[in-house]
């Protein structure tokens, strides 16, 4: 063996054992086991396997160091980046001058057909004789221009966009009736045009400026940040004598096409000692709120309800679908005197009255959880349901319920 260990064992600092490195994976090669060979060498046996297999990175401070040496693993090439970079653009343009499909480029590129078409559709230009070219550097001068965050959005650059999207927060109107309130009223100005997720970025993205910070209020939920859906939680049933389910309920209820039929709840106050009654009508969405003065018990609740219902035509009134809940414990009494048929959901099944449980977040904006509904008058009442019935709906063709519930009159008339 010409190999002689160093005599002099100091660290050798950034100096690298290139000698003994060779000498290592030789006697390898020959068969020596790795703590035979770390010895003819003079290293440690660990510092022999980290030369063969490498070295994660267990902390922030000490890095990963790829294998070395003969035994050296070469790591598989990283897949494309999601941004097309210039070599990239210059195929494009090299294929499209030999009259390449899009689909063709593609797939010599590697990537979806949608994103060569999206690239050439952006940075074409067109020809005095008709015809249109491709300049990859410029396409490539012109991504980089777009790449760089935070940028401002569509809203920031538009005044008079932004001060419609802020007066209409202002009272308290969902983006996506906003977004179509903005097609409707500027049907011919495209950049008055924008997408209910717009509005939310610039509502949620820090650091734009867009829109003002504190009509994150105005929304439904009132936070200021997205938060994820979580399970709903499973509420214990509570069982209510002699019941008429919901798969009793006439079959002309389920598809909305015969009014009549109404979704009733409560929404409860602070320690569950104040209440307000929910009812909406399944056809129109439209709302009806029911005071609840003396409590939400049983009897309570059945008189109130009686009394709420007088104030429509008997033909709109058909059947009423309520959760399992004690408050409605008298529904005999209920539809002996109104002669409203009264149907309970299934327990846990919010989804079977889904215009009220939709309506009832609607109404936290104006009655927030965790505080006493008791003192909301009945004025304060009918004026927040009229609030509500004359904002345009997405499901009504963007209607409003008060409109909606008209025009059934006006037919009965």
């Amino acid at each position: 063996m010409d190999f002689e260990i160093r005599k002099n064992r100091k660290p050798q600092g950034a100096r690298r054992l290139v000698a003994e490195r060779e000498e290592y994976f030789r006697l390898m090669e020959q068969g020596y086991s790795t703590k035979d060979a770390a010895e003819a060498v003079g290293i440690n046996v660990r510092t022999g396997k980290r030369w063969r297999n490498g070295r994660h990175s267990p902390s922030k401070r000490r890095g990963a160091v790829p294998p070395t040496g003969a035994e050296a693993v070469e790591e598989p090439p990283l897949p494309p980046s999601r941004y097309l970079c210039e070599a990239d653009r210059v195929h494009i343009a090299d294929r499209l001058r030999e009259k390449a499909s899009i689909r063709q480029i593609s797939a010599e590129l590697g990537r979806s057909p949608s994103t060569i078409s999206r690239e050439v559709r952006r940075n074409r230009r067109a020809m005095p004789n008709g015809g249109w070219y491709y300049r990859p550097h410029t396409a490539q001068a012109r991504a980089d221009a777009r790449r760089p965050r935070p940028k401002i959005g569509k809203i920031g650059l538009n005044p008079e966009l932004r001060d419609f999207v802020q007066d209409h927060r202002a009272m308290r109107w969902s983006p996506e009736q906003i977004c179509q309130a903005l097609r409707t009223r500027f049907p011919d100005r495209p950049e008055m045009h924008v997408t209910h997720e717009t509005i939310y970025q610039a509502l949620y993205t820090q650091g734009r400026g867009e829109l003002r910070r504190e009509l994150t209020r105005a929304l439904r939920t009132g936070r200021a940040r997205r938060r994820p859906h979580r399970h709903a939680y499973k509420r214990v049933s509570r069982p209510v004598k002699d019941m008429a389910m919901i798969s009793d309920r006439p079959a002309e209820a389920d598809d909305r096409a015969v009014p009549g039929h109404w979704e009733g709840d409560l929404i409860i106050g602070k320690d569950g000692r104040s209440a307000i009654g929910t009812l909406v009508e399944r056809s129109t969405r439209y709302l009806m709120l029911v005071h609840l003065p003396h409590g939400h018990s049983a009897q309570a609740t059945r008189n109130a309800l009686a009394t709420t219902v007088q104030t429509l035509p008997p033909h709109l009134w058909r059947s009423l679908t309520w959760d399992q809940g004690s408050e409605m414990a008298a529904h005999r009494d209920f539809t002996v005197a109104t002669d409203i048929p009264v149907y309970f959901c299934n327990p846990a099944s919010p989804w079977q009255r889904g215009s009220n449980e939709n309506t009832n977040g609607l109404l936290r904006q104006y009655f927030p959880k965790r505080t006493d509904l008791s003192g909301h008058t009945p004025e304060h009442l009918q004026a927040v349901a009229a609030e509500l019935n004359s904002r345009p709906r997405k499901t009504l063709g963007w209607e409003t319920p008060a409109e909606r519930l008209a025009k059934l009159l006006d037919l009965a008339n």
